[in-house]
Parts: C-alpha cells; structure tokens; sequence
C-alpha cells in the first residue's frame, strides 16, 4: 500500500496532434525496430509523415518535429539521449507520463497514431506492437485505461464501439464526438412507453395510431446493416494486420538468412 502512495502521479495532459504523433512514433519505434531506437530528429520525422498506419497523413517539417521536441521535454516526456555519435537522439518517457506500460502502452501508441477506431480495428493494430491475441485479453486493458481517462468511448459498448484517447483538448474532443459518436435513438428504444404511445396501443385507439409502427423497424434494420459492416472493417483491420506481421517475420528471416550466407 505504502508503494502505491509514494507512487508519483502521471503528467500527461492534452497536447497538439504533433506532439500526439511524436510520442506515438517514438513508443512504436521502441516497440517494434528496437534496434533504431532512440530516434534521431531526421529518423523521427520520416516516422511522422510515414504513410501506413497513420491517420491523418501529414507532411510535416524537421524544424515542426524539433519544436514539438522541445515542449514535450519541458514536459518530461521525451528527453535526449546523446550516445556515442555527434546525432542527438531522442526517447520518451511514457510508462511515468501516461502512467501506463506494455499492452497499455500499445493501445496508446496505436491510438496516438490513428485516432478514433473501432475497438476491433484496434485489437488487430495494437497486436503489432503488444501481446493482445484476442477480444477477450483487449478488454480488461481498455476498462483499465477508461477508469485512467487515457481511453474516451465514443460509443456504447458491443460490437462495433468506438474508442479514442483521452490526450485531445475539449474542443477537440467535442468535435470527436460529434463526428464519430453513437447517432442512432438508443434511449428511445429502451424507456418505457409514453402516454401518447400508450394511448396508441389501446382497443379504444383509432386504426391511424398504428400506421408508425412499419417506421419502427426501420432502424432496427439499418442496425443490423450497421454493425455488419462494423463487423467486416473489423475483420478487415485483422487481416491487414495479420499481413504486416507476416510481411515483418518474412523480412526479419530474409535479414537472417543473408547474414548467414
């Protein structure tokens, strides 16, 4: 218990979407090419604008990167690393800052770096660079960072919710939740009936008060259809990642082979 008091608090804050895509870069770099870690500036801004598994795309400059740098150090977030070589290099400090390590630190990272998914689209992203092998194993990690404030869910839990991080300014995160949250009349559907709706279903009702109930069944259909094509981008996301973890133990038995030869 002792431990757990003398246990310093996390720092983490809202930061911009550069900063967000720096500290992302930098925790999946650490992840999965141990070897180029830490990062140099220019190695750093490559990682930014890469075109897989990034959303959105950017463009930016080494000297946007540099000042991202800059306020995440004052933040104790990152800090340089000056090794052997001339090259300043970069790391972060995410397990004190985030108070979160491992699979958590996954999730985040993968978050960080797309933004809002599906918690399936997310299982299959974050398995590259953590030990989440299915749904089951994804969910105890998402409860836990949701009761941290790391993790904002769009939408109801089931299939199909969405998820993001929890490090957007309010602004930001009002606009998330605009875009991406649950539109369909979920409190409707489950409180009780009316009196108008009661009044509706009574022997003494005209036959004209019967005429929405077709309309009702409209949106029950268009949730189906829904969560089928949730279900289909989920089982998508899988399949890519599955195809890049593929594609990296290809490459890493190439490597081995040629240097054995």
């Amino acid at each position: 218990m002792s431990q757990e008091l003398d246990s310093p608090e996390p720092a983490w804050r809202p930061i911009t979407k550069i900063q967000r895509r720096v500290i992302g870069v930098l925790v999946e770099k650490a992840k999965t090419t141990p070897d180029a870690y830490p990062m140099s500036l220019n190695g750093l801004t490559t990682g930014c604008n890469q075109k897989s598994n990034r959303d959105p795309q950017m463009n930016l400059e080494s000297w946007e990167v540099e000042e991202a740098l800059e306020q995440l150090r004052t933040m104790n977030a990152v800090a340089e690393v000056h090794g052997d070589g001339r090259v300043v290099k970069f790391r972060h400090y995410m397990k004190d800052w985030l108070g979160c390590d491992g699979n958590e630190l996954a999730i985040m990272a993968e978050l960080l770096l797309r933004g809002p998914q599906t918690v399936g689209e997310l299982r299959g992203r974050a398995a590259r660079m953590g030990k989440i092998p299915d749904m089951t194993s994804l969910q105890p990690l998402l409860d836990e960072l949701q009761r941290k404030k790391l993790v904002i869910p769009l939408t109801p839990k089931g299939r199909g919710q969405m998820v993001t991080h929890g490090l957007y300014s309010e602004k930001e995160l009002a606009e998330q939740r605009q875009q991406h949250g649950d539109g369909r009349p979920a409190a409707a559907e489950t409180s009780p009936p009316g009196p108008s709706e009661t009044a509706a279903n009574t022997p003494s009702a005209s036959p004209p008060a019967a005429s929405p109930a077709p309309a009702a069944s409209q949106p029950v259909a268009a949730s189906a259809g829904s969560n089928d094509s949730e279900a289909i981008s989920e089982l998508r996301a899988e399949i890519a990642a599955l195809k890049a973890e593929l594609e990296r133990v290809k490459k890493d038995v190439e490597d081995l082979w040629s240097s054995v030869t």
